[in-house]
């Protein structure tokens, strides 16, 4: 159906109002883990950068638990109206459904606003360990009795679903601890209480400071952060892990404040600042892809961790 010009002047008009009016008071990003992980950096470099362009305080919260199903049902259920966000990462929108009973559809309850960040996990281990390189490590590991233990920032996350997919190539066994979040669980490694875990780059200054030992990467390419480091996949072609981070909001947020939030987000990931402090505070790259790839993006890892999780068999209690 054809609008008559009047309508079409009245649709812009409306459209254009909803543009300028949003925000008209604080915008909160909610991030499903304590303080100190990636999507906590990656949400307060961007809720910085956010607050200056739209002229609103953006403020962070911290929701953890239930690896990140608390911070999904807040955004999931929050009023449709752009001043409720989710700084989420891939497990909790592609891996945690093939793992929990959930009380949302993350592909149906959830707005993808925009990608924001990606990078790959680090291998590391506690220094008292008698390995210096990965395949000491898993030679180590294999005749470990009892089984090493590793750290993980929770069941089902990308720690806990790296280290399976180590643990079914390499032929190990490790115990699983698991914590909430990264943070916490990079503490426990640093103090011994667990042996290894995946890190993520947010712990770059506890490798530098020798208090983690780093021993290969996740993704398929050798990391510019760590070069000297192999990748997995130099060992066991095809094993391959990276991460993302993006901004979500519930469904039904209006196209405009959609479109307004994305020209946004992209502007603040183009500019310098914002790639410095990603980089330097947590080791990430700004991730900018328009709408339609993203969504792709989600479809194939949700695909791909359905299958994931039951090859490997990995099961919550």
């Amino acid at each position: 159906m054809k609008l008559r010009a009047p309508a079409f002047v009245a649709l812009l008009f409306w459209a254009t109002l909803a543009w300028a009016q949003f925000p008209s008071r604080p915008v909160t990003i909610i991030v499903p883990i304590p303080p100190g992980g990636a999507p906590d950096i990656a949400a307060r470099v961007l809720a910085d950068k956010l607050g200056q362009t739209l002229g609103q305080p953006v403020v962070v919260e911290n929701r953890a638990g239930a690896n990140g199903n608390i911070a999904n049902e807040l955004v999931a259920k929050a009023q449709p109206d752009g001043y409720t966000l989710g700084l989420l990462a891939d497990s909790q929108i592609a891996i945690n459904p093939h793992l929990y009973k959930m009380q949302i559809d993350t592909l149906r309850d959830l707005s993808p606003v925009s990608p924001v960040a990606v990078n790959q996990f680090v291998l590391t281990i506690n220094p008292s360990l008698p390995v210096k390189t990965f395949p000491e490590f898993i030679e180590y590991a294999r005749k470990a009795d009892p089984p090493l233990a590793y750290a993980s920032g929770g069941n089902g996350s990308q720690h806990h679903l790296t280290m399976e997919m180590l643990k079914q190539r390499a032929g190990i066994k490790l115990l699983h601890v698991p914590y909430k979040g990264g943070a916490p669980a990079a503490a426990a490694t640093v103090a011994g209480d667990t042996a290894a875990m995946w890190s993520g780059s947010s712990n770059a200054p506890q490798i530098k400071a020798g208090r983690l030992r780093a021993l290969a990467v996740s993704g398929a390419k050798r990391s510019p952060q760590y070069p000297e480091l192999p990748t997995i996949s130099e060992f066991y072609p095809g094993f391959e892990n990276s991460i993302w981070l993006g901004l979500f909001g519930p469904a039904g947020i209006p196209e405009a404040t959609l479109e307004r939030l994305r020209a946004e987000v992209n502007r603040a990931l183009e500019s310098p600042d914002v790639k410095h402090k990603l980089n330097t505070a947590g080791g990430l790259d700004p991730y900018i892809a328009n709408p339609d790839e993203f969504a792709a993006l989600i479809r194939r890892d949700y695909a791909k961790y359905a299958k994931v999780v039951k090859e490997i068999g990995i099961k919550l209690d």
